[in-house]
Order: structure tokens, then C-alpha cells, then sequence
């Protein structure tokens, strides 16, 4: 039986620096296929920054061809106007992404860490860590914002693999545990 591969897409969005990794998951073993960033903060015009984003997230989807795409959810801060800024990136990237016919999935920061150091307060250099242990790579990329996006590719898949040993936390609550592992119940007489 051959393994299927999934290829997935994660972004960590913004308007100066746009985060981008991809994936490529074959049974249980995960590979870095790319990370970097987009810089549309050199462009003045806000509607070309956007154009950018949009042609350059459609760019990649023609290139790697995903079978998953992963976005990091607005954390709400108190400028609205970042907030606003923000949103429109991770909307254009997500339109983009459904041009291409993919589905939208669409993580908390907080869900991210999590799902990828255990801690979901973890800085964004403890997760730059963890992906270079988990993915094998050395390179420290010069924007954290990169290996942000890794994490919400990385994350996706523990989400979506089926397989609770992958996912920090095993399984889901103590029942689980016990329907999943009858065998291992020892009842007091």
C-alpha cells in the first residue's frame, strides 16, 4: 500500500512581511519542501501590496501545487488600523487559495504554538527551534515571520493526520484514553 503525499501550504499573513512554508507529508514522515517571506512593505500603493500578496500566494499554489492550505488567524490587537491592514492580507491570501480550489483552514497563534512546542506562549525563536529539530533544517531564517508560517503548515498536518501520537497532548480526555485502551483498565476489587 503506497503512502498518500500531501503537500500544505501555511502563511502567516501580513502587509509589510508575509510569511510563507510548505510541506510535504509521505505516511509519517514530514519534509520541508520551502519557507520564506514576502516583502510587500516596500510597495506604497496599499491595493498593490495586496496584488502582490494574492499573485504571489497564487504563484506558489502553481508551483508546489498543495493539497492543503493553512493560515494563521489576526490576533486582535488594540490599532485598528494594523488590525484592518491585516485582515485584508490574510483575505487575499485566502481568496487566492480558493481560486486555486483549496480549502481554507485557519489557526490561533496561540493554537499554533501550541501545536508545535507544546507551550502555546512559546516565543517565535522557541518555535524557529523546534522547527529545525522536528524538519532537520539549519539555516535561521532572517524574518521569524518564515518559520511562523512553517509552524501553521506543521501544525495543520498534526491537526488533520488522524494520528493522536503526533499531536502534543496525545489523546483528548481520559475516556478517549480508556475506549481507545480497554485493555489497560485494572478495576479495584
Amino acid at each position: 500500500m503506497q503512502a498518500v503525499t500531501k503537500i500544505i501550504l501555511g502563511i502567516d499573513p501580513g502587509t509589510v512581511v508575509m510569511g510563507y512554508g510548505l510541506i510535504r507529508v509521505e505516511g509519517q514522515k514530514v519534509t520541508l519542501l520551502d519557507l520564506g517571506v514576502l516583502k510587500p512593505g516596500k510597495i506604497k500603493d496599499n491595493y498593490k501590496r495586496l496584488q502582490l500578496i494574492f499573485n504571489t500566494v497564487s504563484g506558489l499554489i502553481t508551483q508546489y501545487k498543495p493539497t492543503a492550505f493553512a493560515i494563521e488567524a489576526p490576533f486582535f490587537g488594540k490599532n485598528v488600523q494594523s488590525m484592518l491592514k491585516l485582515g485584508r492580507a490574510q483575505g487575499v491570501s485566502i481568496a487566492a487559495a480558493m481560486r486555486h480550489g483549496l480549502d481554507v483552514t485557519e489557526y490561533s497563534p496561540k493554537k499554533v504554538k501550541q501545536a508545535v512546542t507544546g507551550n502555546g506562549n512559546a516565543s517565535k525563536e522557541q518555535v524557529m527551534k523546534m522547527l529545525q529539530h522536528l524538519l532537520q533544517f539549519k539555516d535561521s531564517p532572517k524574518y521569524l515571520d518564515a518559520t511562523d508560517a512553517l509552524a501553521v503548515a506543521l501544525c495543520h498536518h498534526l491537526e488533520t493526520s488522524g494520528n493522536p501520537s503526533l499531536k502534543k497532548g496525545g489523546k483528548k480526555s481520559w475516556a478517549d484514553f480508556i475506549q481507545q485502551n480497554p485493555d489497560r483498565l485494572v478495576r479495584k476489587k
